[in-house]
């Protein structure tokens, strides 16, 4: 028996909420010029191109519903070929190459449970949404993860993830085929784990993709176990990195995605093959226990996000700052929106779990409420109903990781997380009758830019 080398490239394209929560446009971005913001300048130069050169068909790869969402509105035909590349996949093997992600991109180990499960549960609605069948695998932003987030994959019917081999609980970790994680009451979640040299390679060393035949012999075959003592099994080869990093970090690298999978490949007897299909055919034997609270862009775990760490120059100490003033906006909010809920004997959580259904159109809030709550509800409470689920989508999706990632406080993305955390005590304010802007004021006074001074308190009364 011979054995076979494969290869899986995976791709995450994402792109956060830029949205102003008080009329849903995005504001003018001078960076992305010509273009009017990112997402219209990423898209001429990512998205398209690797639609129309068909690289979705060839790759593992999944879209953050906050992207799919943008590209539904924007550019539907863009989206379209991208999720025809997946029915294609699923008509021909049987099994599909897309897999979901969480909704907002939040860093799930910094997120107590129930943000976890809705996290979990509105990315899955999403994906069925836009693909039109359950995904078997997860995406995790930044790849972070802890023991709980695993579980509640698991809970929610998901087969695999895929994380950095930095987060394996060993020294002697073969990326060349996937493990499988135990968890508690006999269950288990199967991880991928990506090959990080070649990853990081490709990632940010631009003369290793000048050209796909030249890497897939000098870079990739040498990556495959070789030699009189190895085995006939045969062997994986991941490469995971941003989906943007085809056309937009790295300009044509669309082109040599294109050649990589459909000639270079082929010419070195490598198969292009994603997670789903290759569980069909191979079990999954080995187990593995991770590193909890790691990530795959922080070597210091998931401070980048929480308190602030050298992976970003200068002076970063406002992220603690910001992550303890979202944490005491998030249970403020959670307290009115549990209180007012089970006052009416209904459960606050599942509520909100499924409340994407009425995110993405499915059901207008009437039907959703009329479905969901088995007693009869006075108008004014379906209205307060109403207003405090909007509130909890504006809480979502003020801790998506942009916040915390870049190196100022004074950017769009952590100015954003501010404007949606106004914009949910303001609907928490208008359901209840209770103000909490002065606190939300008093926690974000400590946040400042160390380059502009632009304080936190100042943005949240901007938007609020």
């Amino acid at each position: 028996m011979n054995s076979h080398r494969y290869l899986i490239v995976h791709a995450h394209f994402y792109q956060p909420s830029r949205e102003d929560p008080q009329n849903g446009d995005i504001p003018l971005e001078k960076g992305a010029s010509p273009y009017p913001n990112w997402n219209e300048k990423i898209h001429s130069e990512c998205y398209r191109p690797n639609a129309e050169l068909g690289n979705f068909e060839k790759i593992s790869f999944n879209i953050g519903p906050t992207l799919s969402s943008w590209l539904a509105k924007t550019h539907p035909d863009t989206l379209k070929k991208i999720v025809q590349s997946d029915r294609n996949v699923v008509n021909l093997y049987g099994v599909g190459n897309a897999i979901a992600q969480p909704y907002h991109h939040t860093i799930l180990p910094l997120a107590n449970y129930q943000d976890k499960v809705t996290q979990v549960r509105w990315g899955i609605a999403d994906f069925e949404y836009r693909f039109g069948r359950r995904p078997q695998g997860i995406w995790l932003p930044e790849t972070a993860v802890d023991l709980e987030t695993l579980s509640v994959l698991v809970e929610n019917q998901l087969v695999f993830t895929i994380l950095s081999p930095t987060q394996a609980q060993t020294k002697a970790l073969d990326v060349t085929h996937p493990y499988r994680v135990e968890l508690s009451e006999g269950r288990s979640i199967i991880v991928f784990f990506y090959h990080a040299d070649l990853s990081g390679g490709i990632s940010f060393n631009s003369d290793m993709t000048t050209n796909a035949d030249r890497f897939a012999k000098e870079n990739l075959l040498p990556a495959y176990p070789s030699g009189n003592n190895v085995d006939e099994n045969d062997s994986l080869i991941m490469l995971a990195s941003d989906g943007e990093l085809y056309g937009h970090h790295k300009p044509l690298r669309d082109y040599f995605l294109q050649r990589l999978m459909n000639v270079s490949c082929s010419a070195n007897e490598i198969i292009p093959i994603f997670p789903a299909r290759w569980l069909e055919d191979l079990p999954v034997e080995d187990h593995i226990q991770i590193r909890e609270n790691t990530s795959w862009s922080c070597p210091h775990g998931v401070k980048r996000w929480s308190t602030g760490c050298d992976c970003t120059p200068g002076d970063s100490s406002w992220k603690k700052g910001l992550r303890e003033a979202m944490n005491f906006i998030a249970k403020e909010v959670d307290e009115i929106y549990i209180n007012i809920l089970r006052n009416e004997e209904i459960d606050p959580w599942e509520l909100r779990h499924g409340y994407i259904e009425v995110i993405l159109g499915k059901l207008t809030i009437e039907e959703y409420l009329q479905q969901n709550i088995q007693k009869p509800l006075t108008k004014e409470m379906c209205h307060t109903i109403e207003l405090l689920l909007q509130s909890q989508f504006e809480r979502q999706r003020m801790f998506a990781s942009d916040g915390w990632f870049f190196e100022d406080f004074d950017r769009i993305e952590p100015r954003n997380a501010v404007a949606y955390a106004a914009q949910a005590l303001r609907l928490t304010k208008e359901a209840s009758g209770t103000d909490l802007s002065q606190k939300a004021i008093h926690w974000l006074s400590a946040v400042k830019s160390p380059i502009t001074g632009l304080s936190g308190d100042r943005v949240f009364r901007k938007y609020y």
